[in-house]
């Protein structure tokens, strides 16, 4: 029993920092690959999404544009953990989107990347990341200026 009970300090004595890190990449290398294939046959791509995905009030080849546009820069974001709460945001909208229009059936998978999204919007990125130093530099920068 003790034994059990030192693992579970050790276990809850891990950073949340090292953790986030593999939630910002797991996160990042979904979006980022269906980016891939995206530019892998662009006019097959504008295709689906007139045909399969059908995304209501947006005509498919803007769907598509934004689409890829979020599924290139967002992952970019959450590498560098940068805006990291911000690129969640976007992402989990596009989620919804996915849920709801285009793969309703693939609840299970769309609640593996919302729950991976929702500890790093209620977390962030943890301090392995350019959102830490640019806090940091913030606040430092508004504790030394002079109250007016």
């Amino acid at each position: 029993m003790n034994l059990l009970l030192r693992l579970r300090g050790s276990l809850e004595a891990v950073p949340y920092s090292f953790l986030a890190i593999p939630l910002r990449l797991g996160v990042a290398w979904i979006f980022w690959s269906s980016a891939q294939v995206k530019l892998i046959n662009w006019q097959r791509t504008i295709e689906f999404f007139r045909d399969e995905y059908q995304v209501p009030l947006l005509p498919p080849e803007l769907a598509a544009s934004v689409a890829l546009s979020i599924e290139l820069a967002a992952p970019v974001l959450l590498v560098f953990g940068l805006f990291t709460r911000f690129a969640v945001l976007v992402l989990l909208g596009m989620t919804a989107v996915i849920q709801t229009f285009v793969y309703p059936d693939a609840w299970p998978t769309h609640l593996q990347w919302t729950a991976m999204m929702l500890v790093l919007l209620c977390r962030g990125a943890g301090f392995i990341s350019l959102d830490h130093f640019l806090w940091q530099r913030f606040a430092s920068r508004r504790q030394t200026k002079p109250a007016a």
